[in-house]
């Protein structure tokens, strides 16, 4: 009986406001692959390549199932009836089929909300490319996976080599859901292990006053800090987003990162922080001396357990983005000593933080005092060229989503020396997002050319 993790839980509070999906946007060589010599897209080939892998993804055959009071908390039970029509799916992108066509489609698929009656995943593969591409957005609910959970997800349907034998599909009888008698026993069992858990944490005193040291920090530190500075950025974020995309080189990226003394994260960083600049400097607010914290999540999972990672595990840092510095080489600078230093302490899960119920009563409070309007997340994914279904995947953005008054999300995604980059922003409080990526665009270039040259 799987339920889900604190972590897992959190994600699901904001969700009837904010839908909590995350995705990727690709971009696939189609010609031979996915389309037939007339132009027609192979939905049946690739059905059969997504059905092959199922059993390597168990979530995508299962459902949120949510019991009454009592038994317990929510808890994946396999889907009564699974249709793979329902998830893999196909749609046009209207003509010029270019980029920012792209974009919109992608959007509006985007707000799409995910059917909670059936497994929270789906793929869209998006016709009317030039030059025989086919775009794919795909995307799974935030209580399945977080970004490192979701690449080793995705990455599922994915293969090393063109001609990577898909096999035949393995049969699947769906389980019943458990009977309230079971989960009753299964919720008084896991009440008893966490009172055990309690009691031989006594016998641990040193473990145990670590832990809740390191939580109460955290949270001390997160009140205790002085107010964030108030910009137009503050807003409650609505229904609508705008996305761009930003291509850089990794391996460009990892050697201005290296002549600063900062990692590719902070480059990611340092990008965010010009693009606000040049955000709010053409809104006429004034940014001198003005340092706006962004959050930044810290992934909790050993390097090694990465390739099978599932459901949430992540920490939290804010990081303070020196927006009034106008050198953006001593601004990288700046931002890598702040990152370095914030994370050389510890970051709790954000599931033992706001486990408890006064921690999240707390939150609208901290919100208020720390509002925070940026957030960013740099997620390393297949070092090498990867297949789907045989069709080389050309480039991969990633796809964040927002929350409150999180205005803009800024997400970078590695893939075969690729660093492709996407800015999300909520519509009506960012109306002007191509001053943002441009802004974002040139930091990037000017870090970049003294290395390039």
């Amino acid at each position: 009986m799987e339920r889900l993790t604190a972590e897992d839980r959190l994600v699901l509070w904001p969700d009837e406001l904010w839908p909590q999906d995350i995705g990727a946007l690709a971009v696939l060589d189609g010609a031979g692959r996915l389309l037939d010599p007339d132009g027609r897209f192979r939905a049946g080939t690739v059905r059969q390549a997504v059905e092959a892998r199922l059993h390597l993804v168990p979530r995508f055959r299962q459902v949120l199932h949510v019991p009454r009071p009592g038994l317990g908390g929510p808890l994946w039970a396999d889907a009564p009836s699974f249709d793979l029509a329902d998830h893999v799916r196909v749609t046009g992108v209207p003509a010029p089929g270019d980029e920012a066509a792209l974009l919109r489609v992608t959007e509006q698929l985007r707000r799409r909300r995910l059917d909670r009656s059936r497994p929270l995943w789906e793929m869209w593969f998006l016709t009317g490319l030039p030059e025989r591409r086919i775009g794919l957005f795909a995307r799974v609910h935030h209580a399945i996976a977080d970004g490192i959970a979701g690449v080793a997800t995705l990455g599922a349907f994915l293969d090393a080599a063109p001609d990577a034998p898909a096999g035949p599909a393995r049969s699947w009888t769906p389980a019943p859901v458990p009977p309230a008698r079971s989960l009753l026993a299964d919720n008084l069992r896991r009440q008893a292990a966490g009172l055990g858990g309690a009691v031989s944490a006594l016998a641990r005193p040193g473990a145990t006053a670590r832990q809740v040291r390191d939580a109460s920090s955290a949270m001390r530190g997160m009140f205790s800090a002085p107010p964030t500075p108030r910009t137009s950025l503050d807003q409650m974020v609505g229904a609508d987003r705008s996305l761009a995309v930003i291509r850089g080189n990794l391996d460009l990226a990892r050697q201005v990162a290296h002549r600063h003394g900062a990692k590719v994260n902070d480059i990611l960083l340092a990008v965010t922080a010009a693009g606000l600049r040049g955000l709010l400097c053409g809104r006429g607010e004034p940014v001198d001396n003005l340092a706006l914290p962004v959050y930044v999540p810290v992934t909790l999972r050993p390097v090694q357990h990465r390739e099978q990672a599932r459901g949430n595990l992540v920490g939290q840092m804010v990081v303070p983005l020196p927006l009034g510095e106008p050198d953006c080489g001593l601004r990288l600078e700046q931002i890598a000593a702040e990152a370095a230093r914030q994370k050389a302490s510890s970051h709790p899960s954000l599931g033992t933080m706001f486990r408890s119920r006064l921690a999240r009563r707390a939150l609208p409070a901290l919100l208020s005092r720390h509002p925070v309007s940026v957030t960013t997340a740099d997620v390393p994914g297949p070092p090498l060229p990867a297949y789907f279904a045989g069709a080389r995947v050309l480039e991969v953005f990633p796809v964040l989503p927002l929350i409150a008054n999180v205005t803009i999300g800024v997400g970078a995604l590695s893939y075969a020396g690729q660093l492709n980059i996407t800015v999300v922003a909520d519509r009506d409080a960012v109306p002007d997002l191509d001053t943002f990526t441009a802004a974002a665009r040139s930091g990037l270039r000017a870090l970049c050319e003294p290395v390039s040259a």
